[in-house]
């Protein structure tokens, strides 16, 4: 049986190394901070001191990191992965990053005769608990064949996109639709209530036509019950609004509404709601409307 290593145990990171650990596989486990370590270590995975050490002991080693910088020194820095590395070895990263570093990765592996492959998710907390994650790939397809097992108990949907990069093209097109429906929901809920209509008739009246979306199955029922919490936080949706339009400008790509969307989470932040979900996006709507939904 394949051994599995994960660095990085997040919020989405610790669910998906579970579902791995659950599914019988050997996992090694690595954590900038330690609870998240000892609860797995607790469940049956084993704790190693570096990224280097985990690379040195597994078949397939994932990452899950915050932001392109993160992922190159987990990778290629000191006591990074490049360190321990051995052939045979599969790299892949579950990080949402630039698709620059991605390829840069990719390059850099390679000449170490290591495969990489670039394999953002989406579905947040809930898909990663559920291991029903859409999983987008880019990189080699004999190494992706290798570790399908794998990613099968993560997720239910797994796409080859392409070659090194295009998995986080993919997600990066994700983020743009998903910024979309967050900001275009907050403003039909705003504009419902400020209009003297009830937001949840409106929302029962719409979703089962042309409007429907996985934002409205499940994001409205939380706001309505005034729960704003992540699910997949606000000041990680802004990186990744950042990484696509810094992506547009590389190949010049006008994105005008998604500049308008970056903007309302940028003033998510300044407003302190940064670490609330990214459907919160609803509160900077409602401040500029003067009304709240559950007013």
């Amino acid at each position: 049986m394949l051994k599995v290593g994960y660095i990085g145990l997040g919020l989405m990171g610790k669910s998906i190394a579970r579902n791995i650990l659950k599914a019988g596989y050997p996992v090694i486990v690595h954590n900038r901070s330690r609870a998240a370590v000892d609860e797995l270590v607790a469940e049956g995975a084993i704790a190693a001191s570096s990224p280097a050490v985990v690379a040195a002991q597994v078949d397939i080693i994932f990452t899950n990191l915050p932001d392109s910088p993160d992922v190159e020194k987990v990778v290629l820095g000191e006591r990074g992965i490049i360190e321990g590395a051995h052939d045979g070895l599969i790299v892949i990263d579950n990080s949402t990053i630039k698709p620059a570093t991605a390829r840069l990765i990719a390059e850099k592996l390679a000449m170490k005769g290591i495969y990489s492959l670039d394999a953002p998710v989406s579905g947040g907390d809930i898909g990663a608990r559920n291991a029903t994650l859409t999983i987008m790939v880019g990189g080699d397809a004999s190494a992706l064949e290798k570790v399908m097992p794998v990613l099968q108990v993560m997720g239910k949907t797994i796409t080859h996109v392409g070659d090194a990069g295009a998995g986080q093209v993919a997600k990066a097109a994700n983020q743009i639709m998903v910024a979309a429906q967050m900001v275009a929901m907050g403003e039909l809920l705003v504009f419902a209530k400020k209009a003297g209509v009830d937001p949840r008739k409106v929302v029962d009246a719409i979703k089962a036509g042309a409007a429907q979306c996985w934002a409205l199955d499940i994001k409205t029922p939380r706001l309505f019950d005034g729960n704003r919490e992540p699910g997949f936080k606000s000041y990680m949706q802004l990186k990744d609004m950042n990484i696509v339009l810094e992506t547009a400008k590389e190949y010049n790509v006008p994105i005008s509404a998604t500049e308008e969307n970056t903007k309302l989470y940028q003033q998510m932040i300044e407003m302190g709601m940064g670490e609330l979900d990214n459907s919160a996006v609803l509160g900077v709507i409602e401040k500029l409307a003067g009304i709240g939904i559950l007013d």
